[in-house]
């Protein structure tokens, strides 16, 4: 039975509800419910109308309803009164296709039938900076090579304090917080878990670390890049698939090198393969282009993939083997939509098992400065609008999410880019004014 709601609510002392989803682009909807009427909209759903959000839907659609997976509940650490439930988006007596939560739904259920269960964690980057959003929000934040720097981290306790502690208390088991490699950059880590788990508190994690930060008098945000000469904000996201009980990792082999299974090999091997046609959904912001392969930052390296290799314990790679059992995809920004994330990489890597893809033999190399030893080396895109034509043109995308889902996506994000290229920047007026 789903627990229920109403009876939550009273016991724990919730007056409201935000009945929560998440977006194609990636932002947060929501609708704010009593408690009193919480027992019909765990029926039937929260309303809303699609076209007023980035769904690809017109003013002529029916009723939206959000339907709250009561699994999903939390409790506003910062505000215990309120609680969230993410969402399952539904039309005319059916699931929105073009939806993120539900196109991790289906993935998922690919995955189950394949008797695999996935387990993922992310981990998340951001700033904190001045509530205008043009500076740091600490002027004293500017060592050269600031990463876990002990005394700006401390600057910042009171924040990075209370989302940790609010971690704790909401059972995620947070391990581990640190100053990142960007001046004004911090990163907060905690356990992995099952993949629609991860995803639900990834989107939750970003809405309270903006919240607190927003309650110090600061701004969290996520942006890929949102100063040229530091590091920019990656989501980097651990992968391990399990047997349908989740008690053995399929991906662990002891005899290997590199502590790896067949299978592990070949998801990584369809990783790999789909990396540049789901890159719009891996890295799906305009200003995303400008973590990957940019210029050496202030403290020396961007710490971003440039290029579509794998190789063991070696951060210069977009996908590194840091222990047996396990790997890390470090293509990620945060931008990336939470569900979306999870969803591209389980049809990648499903892909790969299918077709047995063999991700070929590691690269030990420098990626940032011995690229040029390799022969022949596959390349990230470009921009957002070359990533948008690959993932148009992907059959295996197309077969995992639907030609609706991908149209509609694609539709979208063609749109984004067609707003950012009606802007002039001034880099343009610099370089063009007096042409």
């Amino acid at each position: 039975m789903a627990k229920d709601l109403a009876a939550a609510a009273k016991a724990n002392d919730i007056k409201y509800f935000l009945i929560s989803f998440v977006d194609l682009l990636g932002q947060l909807r929501a609708k704010l419910v009593p408690a009193r009427a919480i027992r019909g909209m765990q029926k039937d759903g929260a309303g809303f109308a699609g076209f007023a959000t980035w769904l690809d839907m017109t003013p002529a659609h029916p009723d939206m309803f959000a339907i709250p997976d009561p699994d999903s509940l939390i409790q506003l650490p910062w505000k215990p009164e309120v609680g969230w439930l993410a969402a399952d988006l539904w039309m005319d007596g059916k699931p929105v296709e073009a939806s993120p939560r539900v196109a991790l739904k289906r993935q998922i259920a690919a995955a189950v039938k394949q008797g695999y269960r996935v387990k993922t964690g992310v981990e998340c980057e951001f700033f904190l900076i001045d509530a205008s959003g043009e500076a740091l929000s600490d002027d004293l934040d500017k060592e050269e090579k600031p990463c876990y720097d002990q005394s700006a981290l401390m600057r910042r306790y009171d924040v990075i304090s209370e989302i940790c502690d609010s971690m704790i208390s909401l059972g995620w088991n947070p391990y581990q917080n640190d100053h990142e490699d960007a001046n004004g950059q911090f990163e907060m880590n905690w356990d992995y878990t099952d993949c629609l788990t991860t995803a639900d508190r990834h989107a939750f994690f970003k809405f309270m670390a903006k919240s607190i930060a927003e309650n110090h008098g600061y701004r969290a945000t996520f942006m890929p890049k949102p100063f040229a000469h530091l590091t920019g904000n990656g989501c980097h996201a651990h992968v391990s698939v399990w047997d349908k009980t989740g008690k053995k990792n399929l991906f662990l082999n002891k005899g290997d090198e590199m502590g790896l299974s067949k299978l592990a090999y070949r998801f990584i091997g369809g990783v790999l393969h789909n990396a540049d046609s789901m890159a719009a959904m891996f890295i799906p912001a305009v200003n995303s282009y400008k973590r990957i392969d940019a210029a050496v930052t202030s403290s020396g390296a961007t710490w971003a993939p440039n290029a579509i290799t794998y190789s063991g314990n070696n951060r210069t790679h977009m996908v590194r083997i840091p222990d047996p059992g396990r790997f890390e995809i470090r293509l990620m920004d945060g931008a990336t939509n939470p569900y979306l994330l999870q969803a591209a990489v389980i049809a990648a890597g499903l892909d790969g098992v299918a077709n047995k893809r063999d991700p070929g033999k590691r690269v030990d190399l420098n990626m940032y400065t011995e690229q040029h030893k390799l022969r022949k080396v596959r390349k990230l895109p470009a921009n957002l609008l070359d990533a948008i034509r690959l993932l148009d043109s992907s059959k295996v995308a197309r077969k995992a999410f639907g030609d609706e889902f991908i149209d509609s996506y694609v539709k979208l994000k063609n749109e984004e880019w067609r707003r950012f290229t009606r802007s002039i920047t001034p880099w343009e007026r610099d370089h063009t004014l007096d042409c």
